[in-house]
């Protein structure tokens, strides 16, 4: 069997279960944009109020990452995501408990923290499995999760706020309460069905073991290893500003969009997996970073000007299509810099950077939204940071290619 069937086979078996775990995530993390429909009038609650308690889920995401992903070190990413989802199920049902700003605000907050270690332990996780080369097709397939998550959620979440009234709940109740549960019982399903590395797998016979970990052993061994030293390398802090633009965008974009206009993920799913894997067939990682961000401050910036529904659709769905096409080649950048315990840290660090941009842009959308009444300012604000990313990436990539040059010159 090739090494590529071997990974082929390792995608198969792992891919199907996190992709689901990671689209129930995203689902619980964002169904209140489609709760909001009907929540804020029933709660009272203004455009700037939903903003702040959407947002507020990534100060309670950013601030536990690091943590999270040092408990990952210690127990293993099988039983710690185990306990995450867990955990994270309760609160996105008792969401549907929001009684006004107040319990709506920690009831988001708490579910930030539950969530937090989900994507750090995925992405460190995949990078155990696959190595570099085709790392970004398999990491663009699982996130893949998050437009896969509004192509399953759209219809769902309509379908559950149809149930206002039943046994005295309101819709948007029903609506949390029923999307919660699949966290606890796919919990279970990780428990059991996740080995925790391709040495303890039960469908890779012995040669297709040696065949992964042989691959995975070419990685480069002067990458950082040790955890907490991570937190003052300027090369994750710079991955982290990134991150924060991309995050930050999508947030507003996914929290706020089923308030502009039906969704239009389906499109998403296939380009993000091709994108992934032409940037493993070319080796190149940053300029299909810095293309996707390009495309998102084109998509925004089109949207904003636009005074044609069509015309606007198109550019939403072109800002869209940038911010999700960055994943796969932008989650495989740290295993680049990092491994072992240093790539469970980073990752964290980076992430708990990135999410802060979650807050920061559902709240700047839903201010001046309500200060201006139209959505061109949040717009024309996204575009800018979209551009800006751009251009710290591009210069990130400059920049990490002289050090490797001159380390290399220093051998």
């Amino acid at each position: 069997m090739s090494d590529d069937r071997v990974f082929v086979k390792c995608a198969w078996h792992l891919l199907p279960l996190i992709t689901a775990a990671y689209v129930v995530n995203y689902l619980d993390r964002v169904n209140v944009g489609f709760a909001a429909l009907t929540m804020n009038g029933d709660l009272g609650f203004s455009p700037s109020v939903f903003g702040f308690g959407s947002g507020i889920l990534f100060i309670g995401y950013s601030l536990s990452q690091t943590p999270a992903n040092y408990m990952l070190t210690r127990v293993g990413v099988r039983r710690w995501v185990f306990c995450i989802m867990l955990c994270w199920g309760a609160l996105s049902a008792c969401c549907a408990f929001a009684t006004g700003p107040a319990s709506f605000y920690v009831l988001r907050f708490l579910l930030g923290v539950a969530e937090a270690g989900l994507l750090p332990a995925m992405i460190f996780y995949l990078s155990d499995w696959f190595p570099s080369e085709c790392r970004g097709r398999y990491i663009a397939a699982f996130q893949a999760s998050i437009p896969m998550s509004f192509v399953i959620g759209g219809p769902i979440s309509s379908a559950l706020l149809q149930l206002n009234g039943v046994l005295g709940l309101h819709g948007w109740q029903w609506l949390f309460v029923m999307e919660g549960l699949p966290a606890v019982l796919l919990a279970f399903a990780v428990l059991l069905l996740l080995p925790d590395d391709p040495s303890s797998s039960r469908w890779l016979n012995e040669a297709e073991k040696r065949t992964v970990l042989m691959a995975l052993s070419t990685e480069s061994t002067s990458a950082t290893s040790a955890y907490w030293p991570v937190l003052r390398d300027a090369r994750v802090l710079v991955l982290g500003v990134i991150l924060f633009a991309f995050a930050g965008g999508q947030a507003a974009y996914l929290l706020w969009l089923p308030q502009v206009v039906a969704a239009i993920f389906g499109l998403f799913i296939p380009s993000m997996i091709l994108w992934g894997r032409h940037s493993d067939t070319t080796g190149e990682r940053i300029w299909h970073v810095a293309i996707s961000a390009m495309l998102s401050a084109f998509g925004f910036a089109t949207a904003a000007a636009a005074h044609d529904s069509t015309l606007a659709l198109l550019a939403l769905t072109c800002a869209g299509l940038g911010l999700f096409l960055f994943c796969g080649p932008f989650l495989s950048l740290p295993s680049l810099l990092l491994r072992g315990p240093a790539l469970a840290c980073g990752i964290a660090l980076l992430n708990s950077i990135g999410t802060f941009g979650g807050f920061v842009a559902p709240l700047t959308v839903g201010v001046l939204k309500q200060q201006t009444g139209s959505y061109a300012a949040p717009f024309t604000v996204v575009a800018l940071v979209m551009l800006g990313c751009a251009a710290v990436t591009l210069t990130f990539g400059r920049l990490i290619t002289v050090r490797a040059a001159n380390a290399l010159a220093a051998e």
